[in-house]
């Protein structure tokens, strides 16, 4: 049974000599907002870690698997919607009947979690339609304004025999920040789960567990040390909710300690909660 409550919830992650999501457009380097200096981590570069977390603990379990993967052939994974029910698809449209295009949709959500949590745009040649999911999760947001820097390392190893007559070793480059705490906010819709993809218990469940612990699956030498530090969840007794998302995230206040200097570590950061401003109709809870 698809949740019945709406959630809205205030991740804290930060990252220590890394790149937590580097720009193509600007060499690999963080992603920064220009005009403010704030560090940016993209909703889509955080949605990858769940989803490559649910894959790890959910492998080849049923209703689990992930649409959006590497190596993944949409169009054939399309194709086991139609198989399922003995359908023929028609390039680039749905089943003409209203129940069978219903069919193939529901297939998706039931048995792809990112599409159940995410949703997903399924109108490719083999079409299986166009699904909002409930789950919705913002740009994540320095909560200090961010100094990437280049470093630069030497490789002993070189490319090519022609090298190895020229040169002993190779130079190359890092692009890291030495400490910063990102701010990522996000909403779970109760309606959207219920009339759109059945999205339930379980998986939410599975969902604060992938937002507490996909950084200890994804260890890189690029990404350094990240680590989700807080996750307040707050959970309205209504599935439409009780209060406006925005005066629930206000209520969620993270400074540096000291001003003076840059912050490096998550000590150095004073996080309090407003309690008194939460309405009684919804409930904090903290996860870590």
């Amino acid at each position: 049974m698809a949740i019945n409550n709406r959630y809205d919830f205030v991740m804290l992650f930060d990252v220590e000599n890394g790149n937590p999501n580097g720009d193509p457009d600007a060499g690999n380097m963080p992603r920064i907002d220009p005009e403010t200096s704030f560090g940016i981590v993209t909703d889509v570069c955080i949605k990858r870690k769940i989803r490559n977390y649910v894959a790890l603990v959910k492998e080849d379990e049923p209703g689990f698997q992930i649409y959006v993967r590497d190596g993944a052939v949409l169009n054939a994974q399309h194709e086991l919607a139609y198989k399922n029910y003995h359908m023929k698809p028609e390039e680039k449209k749905l089943p003409k009947a209203a129940a069978d295009a219903k069919k193939i949709t529901g297939f998706m959500c039931e048995n792809f979690y990112d599409i159940r949590t995410f949703g997903a745009g399924m109108t490719t040649k083999v079409n299986c339609g166009q699904v909002r999911g409930p789950v919705q999760i913002n740009f994540a947001r320095s909560i200090e304004p961010i100094v990437p820097q280049e470093i630069t390392i030497t490789r002993v190893a070189v490319t090519s025999k022609e090298d190895a007559l020229k040169k002993e070793h190779e130079m190359g480059r890092k692009h890291i920040i030495p400490y910063a705490l990102y701010r990522a906010e996000g909403y779970i819709s109760a309606n959207l789960a219920q009339k759109v993809t059945g999205f339930d218990e379980d998986d939410l469940d599975l969902f604060w567990d992938a937002l507490m612990n996909m950084f200890e699956h994804d260890h890189s030498a690029t990404r350094g040390k990240m680590t989700t530090r807080k996750l307040f969840v707050f959970k309205h007794k209504s599935a439409l909710g009780c209060a406006p998302s925005h005066v629930l995230f206000e209520r969620i206040s993270v400074r540096n300690k000291d001003v003076s200097r840059p912050a490096r570590c998550f000590g150095d950061y004073a996080v309090s909660v407003d309690e008194e401003g939460i309405p009684g109709s919804v409930e904090l809870m903290s996860k870590i």
